[in-house]
């Protein structure tokens, strides 16, 4: 089942001398990335393996994108004309995290495409409207409700239950933003843990495990998805992902259809990471993300074209490369002290790839190892 939904679409030939915004970017175009950390980084590997070249917005200095891009505008999000510079040094621009200001968006998209586009960006932003939004797809979801006050939450429990688990709509990763009400008397401290920001209730889901789609749309509506990978998760950070998932090849199926489906209901442009809880009752979405993602680092030693390559080709208009899997890999994140072990890793047969993160702390994702475990069975 490797290599579902390729859809291949041919598009205009790519190496024009000149090109106009819907055409293809010619070899030697620059792609400019918003964040500066390992996503950005190893999308700017990818990008200069085509010919094209890579520009870094990133306000801290010595990031790990900063080592490999072109070049590196180091400034504000706040600083307009930082931005201006920026947009001016690129024909398409792009992201690797999702928390990018308003004000800054309104900015660059006046003045170039950005890839995926603002609804993308909006919906995920805020995990009500993301959540609303799979809904409305006809997608399942965990029971969910807003929350912005002390009698919001006690409806909110009263309507859903405990466990549930409080989130901030906005900002949150690795398990940031959360509080787990195990019951109603907890329910206080998880509002006071919110520090007055609104806030999302969410049932537990009683799932059996967590995989995650990587997909990919091009400007012409092409998709190609990657197989669903099996994450396992430890405080909130995902330390492993396998592929291939233990799927039967209807939730296989399922789960590719279905992370196809919200690509095309955003007119998305990229690579999107959907994970998903497989549960007795089907598929339940539990969060998208509107870039590369972590889950899809398998690629990079499993596929000819890796979800790096795959979101350069689709935000700069290329045709999207074949996602098959030749490969069985499990990768494993190398988080804080987990860099001890990458000496005796370099002694086996493993595919080292560190971020160059110069601290070392705990919970900071420092690189990730991806190990072949067999060939891909057709």
């Amino acid at each position: 089942h490797s290599g579902l939904m390729r859809g291949v679409r041919h598009c205009r030939p790519l190496f024009q001398k000149s090109h106009k915004m819907s055409d293809p970017l010619p070899v030697g175009a620059t792609i400019g990335i918003l964040g500066g950390g390992q996503l950005g980084r190893m999308l700017s590997v990818a990008a200069s393996r085509l010919g094209l070249k890579t520009c870094i917005f990133e306000p801290s200095a010595e990031c790990p994108a900063s080592h490999v891009a072109d070049r590196h505008i180091q400034a504000g999000y706040d600083d307009a004309a930082a931005l201006a510079r920026f947009a001016d040094a690129c024909d398409v621009i792009t992201y690797e995290f999702e928390n990018i200001p308003t004000a800054a968006l309104d900015t660059l998209e006046a003045l170039r495409p950005i890839h995926p586009n603002r609804r993308a960006l909006a919906t995920s932003q805020d995990r009500l409207t993301e959540k609303t939004f799979l809904a409305e797809l006809g997608l399942t979801t965990a029971p969910f409700a807003n929350v912005e006050s002390a009698p919001d939450l006690t409806h909110a429990i009263d309507a859903i239950g405990t466990p549930a688990i409080l989130k901030t709509r906005r900002m949150g990763y690795d398990g940031k933003g959360q509080a787990r009400i195990m019951a109603p008397s907890d329910a206080d401290a998880a509002l006071q843990s919110m520090a007055g920001s609104a806030a999302i209730l969410e049932g537990f889901v009683d799932f059996t495990k967590e995989v995650s789609v990587i997909a990919a749309r091009n400007p012409q509506g092409e998709v190609a998805c990657y197989d669903p990978g099996e994450n396992v998760h430890k405080d909130g950070i995902l330390r492993t992902t396998v592929v291939p998932a233990t799927l039967t090849a209807s939730q296989q199926m399922d789960a590719v259809l279905l992370a196809a489906k919200i690509l095309n209901a955003l007119d998305y442009v990229g690579v999107m990471g959907v994970e998903l809880f497989v549960t007795p009752k089907g598929l339940i979405v539990n969060e998208v993300a509107p870039r590369v993602h972590n889950s899809g680092h398998w690629t990079q030693n499993g596929c000819v074209i890796d979800q790096f390559e795959q979101h350069v080709r689709a935000v700069a208009g290329w045709p999207l490369g074949d996602g098959s899997r030749h490969s069985n890999v499990t990768m494993q994140n190398l988080i804080g002290d987990d860099m001890d072990a990458v000496p005796a890793a370099a002694k086996t047969p493993a595919a080292i790839h560190l971020y160059g993160k110069a601290d070392v702390k705990a919970g900071r994702k420092m690189g990730h190892i991806n190990r072949i475990t067999g060939p891909a069975q057709s």
